[in-house]
């Protein structure tokens, strides 16, 4: 029998982050080992129901009384994240002036986890974060970087694509080339701002292959979630001391779903329609859609967001301000998504054909990726006209031989479990590292 470890999580404090660490806790729960979750008051009672200590911190800026999805989805609107007509370098230029405001939550966190760290006396400490970590990297605990992001935000190299770009893996050099230089403009204040701190913090800078994710590699271990068929290791390998799983998936197996009965006797096949607790925020593309899909012969599930009681479904439509994403998935037939790395690979890991709708950050990429690789249409959320969108619903459904490549991977993928081998990582990782300093 192994020895029962702790490990603390610390993600970002946002759905999917948190989501991708549920699904990563999960295994650890399952193999014995004890789970904290160090997150924002607005989590409170979210959590436990896995089996995962809830360590709730304060910030002053944060309204923590606000769901959290509402929380991000209205800065993001405010500072013009998520618009029409905005580009992947607009996209970029308005988040880095959430870029302070992000600073500052992270020093925050930095004091409170070097008063939390001590007390809770975690064995392993997993890393979902934008900005590096002083007091992580400080305690001497061996620590494991997570991206539950497309892998190019932490694969900044000449060989791959520049990551939120969404450009193409194939050519268009002089466009990546362009985009870094416009990037490198607009990200180096923020880098040198992140700098002067980490160094004031006795840690080193961050290194040149780092981009929006301003945090280097750990040292010990490093995991991503990204299925084989998508990923860039065909481009280029991976680095020293990362390990790709699938997915960060997790299973939620006590939120049970069943068609509802107002769509179960419809004609027309089933299709899960949700565009992210971000993405859905913007009520009138919503709606926009919601209108243009009504015109379809097929039946849809729709997560409908922070703002659902702001808009109405029509008869060939069911929804709710969230459903159980996990079990709608394996129901449906086809996938209208924003791109949302969970929202990707999970429906990869179900063998679903996708339209991807990129809205922000690396739903781009990972709506290009689809495209290029030909398991998915990629169209603009805002701009798609009512043909262009209900024909690619059409001609996703009706290519039989997509439909079965994509069971085949499913079976792949479903088969390796690959998320089930963390716990003997961790566990390899911890020992290890007690070797070493025994």
């Amino acid at each position: 029998m192994h020895t029962k470890l702790t490990a603390l999580f610390v993600p970002i404090d946002a759905v999917g982050h948190v989501n991708a660490a549920i699904g990563q806790a999960e295994v650890l729960i399952l193999a014995g080992h004890r789970v904290v979750f160090a997150v924002s008051d607005q989590w409170r009672g979210r959590l436990t129901k896995y089996g995962i200590e809830e360590v709730l911190l304060h910030y002053d800026t944060y309204d923590n009384d606000k769901d959290p999805a509402r929380e991000w989805a209205d800065r993001l609107q405010e500072n013009g994240v998520i618009k029409k007509d905005s580009t992947a370098i607009d996209n970029l230029i308005n988040m880095m002036n959430l870029m302070p405001y992000m600073i500052e939550n992270a020093k925050i966190l930095d004091t409170l986890l070097e008063g939390l760290i001590p007390k809770i006396k975690p064995d392993v400490i997993l890393v979902d974060h934008g900005l590096e970590l002083t007091s992580v990297v400080k305690s001497g605990i061996p620590w494991v970087l997570v991206n539950s992001c497309n892998p190019l935000v932490h694969f900044d190299y000449p060989e791959l694509p520049p990551p939120l770009s969404g450009l193409p893996a194939i050519g268009h050099r002089d466009e990546w080339k362009a985009f870094r230089v416009q990037a490198e403009k607009v990200g180096q204040p923020i880098r040198d701002m992140i700098n002067k701190y980490l160094i004031s913090k006795g840690v080193p800078p961050i290194n040149d292959n780092k981009f929006v994710m301003y945090i280097n590699n750990s040292k010990y271990l490093n995991i991503y979630g990204y299925p084989l068929e998508l990923d860039y290791q065909d481009m280029r390998p991976l680095p020293p001391k990362w390990y790709r799983f699938d997915n960060l998936k997790r299973t939620e197996k006590g939120q049970p779903f069943d068609i509802p009965v107002s769509l179960r006797d419809r004609p027309g096949k089933l299709i899960y329609f949700s565009l992210g607790s971000m993405g859905s925020v913007d009520v009138k593309n919503m709606k926009r859609l919601v209108t243009i899909l009504s015109k379809s012969k097929h039946r849809f599930i729709v997560s409908k967001g922070p703002k659902h009681a702001e808009y109405e479904l029509p008869d060939n439509m069911w929804g709710a301000a969230t459903v159980p994403q996990i079990q709608v998935l394996s129901l449906v037939d086809l996938v209208i998504t924003h791109g949302g790395n969970n929202t990707t690979t999970e429906t990869f890991s179900f063998g679903k054909p996708m339209i991807v709708m990129p809205l922000l950050a690396d739903q781009w990429d990972n709506a290009q990726r689809v495209h290029e690789k030909g398991f998915g249409i990629r169209l603009d959320a805002y701009k798609c006209s009512e043909s262009e969108l209900l024909t690619a619903i059409d001609k996703l459904l009706n290519d039989k031989k997509l439909i079965e490549n994509l069971k085949t991977i499913s079976k792949r993928i479903q088969s390796d479990n690959s998320i089930a081998k963390l716990p003997e990582l961790i566990e390899k990782l911890v020992n290890k590292h007690d070797i070493n300093n025994n």
